[in-house]
């Protein structure tokens, strides 16, 4: 796939505008920003997992809607002042547990990216590749106000 983002946007700079928001509260970090993908992890631990010391699936889908929001937002065809992406719907299907300890690494793709939605998947592994949830979303793409 043809690179989807703008060159100026940086995993720096995703994680930077990220501080001070449920992100840094959970623990998920931005790890790598692909051609077509942005990865982050999260590690099991006190901030993230139930009671039973496993990733609560709340976080599951919270890490999941944070890489493809970000994600959204930072492709080419988005005039940031102009419009913005935010998340209109979510699914998640959890698969596999992630005991305390565990770094759970996400991935999200694009499977449409249009000028009024996107529509991304989001896998998440364990660190031995195995998936332990997998989710999509659907992104509005709103227009800012002309307001000041």
């Amino acid at each position: 796939m043809a690179k989807i983002f703008r060159p100026d946007v940086t995993v720096a700079d995703l994680q930077k505008v990220s501080e001070r928001t449920l992100v840094d509260s959970l623990g998920i970090t931005l790890t790598e920003l692909g051609d077509d993908f942005l990865r982050g992890t999260i590690r099991v631990d006190h901030r993230n997992c139930q009671p039973m010391r496993i990733l609560h699936g709340g976080a599951s889908v919270a890490l999941a809607e944070t890489l493809a929001s970000l994600a959204a937002n930072s492709v080419s065809s988005i005039d940031r002042e102009k419009a913005y992406c935010v998340g209109q719907e979510i699914n998640a299907n959890h698969l596999r547990r992630a005991p305390e300890g565990t770094l759970v690494i996400g991935t999200a793709r694009p499977f449409h990216i249009g000028s009024q939605s996107q529509v991304w998947g989001i896998e998440l592994v364990n660190e031995a590749g195995q998936r332990t949830c997998v989710s999509r979303i659907t992104l509005a793409v709103v227009k800012r106000s002309s307001r000041a």
